[in-house]
């Protein structure tokens, strides 16, 4: 491993021992099955994994997250969160990120407090900053602690470091929630939801691997996006 890579790595680890005790917010993607591995490693019983369960997360998404938790014995909380309930979320505007993460990390933070961790973390990284999150701005609100940006790792850094770790989420396809699938305005509910992300499984079962299926025009049209190598 470059030496760049080992002080980056050593520098999270000392970011996670100081904050003694941890909720991994864990999607089971990438960058938080890496950060809950290094947690798990440098915190053991006091690194726990929460994990949301709602219309935005396709369900094998918290299935892989329990599968990977109770392959490495770490503590695994379910958050049922009914994100369509928030206020304004539906009308799906433009902060609707922000909306949505203000409202489950506000929750997540309320189970960290009664699980006595003393920080909620994050697995947002340097190449976060280059793209419109307004999700960040809900995370910097709370006190969400982002040890992976902290620690100066962009998102190539965490694949290399997992691969070396051994993760099979090394070279996982990079996923965001299923409400980005609908452009800003089109009305979320979950009979779409369910839509889209039953038109990516059919897609993922044909063998893709890198896909969104965006849906427009109050959902009588989808458009499927797919590597430039997986079009024809």
């Amino acid at each position: 491993m470059e030496q760049n890579l080992v002080a980056k790595s050593e520098r999270l680890k000392s970011l996670l021992t100081r904050l003694t005790s941890v909720a991994v917010a864990f999607s089971s993607g990438v960058d938080s099955t890496f950060l809950l591995d290094v947690a798990h490693e440098v915190l053991g019983a006091k690194a726990v994994a929460f994990t949301a369960s709602s219309p935005f997360v396709p369900q094998r998404d918290v299935d892989e997250a329990a599968a990977f938790c109770r392959e490495k014995s770490i503590e695994h909380v379910v958050v049922p969160f009914d994100t369509l309930a928030i206020p304004g979320v539906v009308e799906n505007p433009e902060n609707r990120c922000y909306l949505c993460k203000h409202a489950l990390f506000s929750r997540m933070v309320e189970l960290a407090q009664a699980h006595g961790l003393a920080a909620v973390v994050d697995g947002s990284n340097l190449d976060d900053d280059g793209d419109y999150r307004p999700g960040r701005r809900a995370l910097q609100e709370l006190g969400i602690v982002s040890p992976l940006h902290a620690a100066g790792m962009t998102k190539a850094d965490i694949r290399t470091l997992s691969k070396e770790r051994g993760l099979v989420t090394w070279d996982k396809p990079s996923f965001a929630c299923l409400a980005s699938r609908f452009a800003y305005g089109e009305t979320l509910t979950a009979e779409g939801l369910d839509r889209v992300n039953q038109a990516e499984e059919f897609l993922m079962a044909k063998g893709f691997r890198q896909l969104r299926v965006r849906v427009h025009e109050d959902g009588t049209l989808a458009r499927i996006e797919l590597l430039p190598e997986d079009i024809g």
